[in-house]
């Protein structure tokens, strides 16, 4: 369901979720898909800092510290909700 689909930091504390899309542009974007974040990919928040930001995903067996905004350019269908 297409209403369902949120951005990465959006997703809850310890929610996983599977990457729909990844956003941003040129570098940024570059880096996003050579860290892994990947469509298709499964990524569970763990962490949040008490403000939101940065948070720590866990993904491909490791996990990955991002800053909000960067989570924000990443969409995700959280787990449970794939048809």
């Amino acid at each position: 369901m297409q209403k369902d689909i949120l951005t990465l930091d959006k997703l809850p504390l310890g929610q996983s979720g599977i990457i729909q899309t990844v956003g941003g542009e040129g570098i940024l974007r570059r880096r996003l898909l050579d860290m892994g974040l990947t469509p298709k990919t499964k990524v569970m928040v763990r962490k949040k800092a008490p403000l939101g930001d940065p948070l720590e995903i866990f993904l491909r067996g490791y996990e990955l510290t991002l800053r909000a905004d960067e989570a924000a350019k990443i969409t995700v269908l959280p787990e449970g909700d794939e048809k």
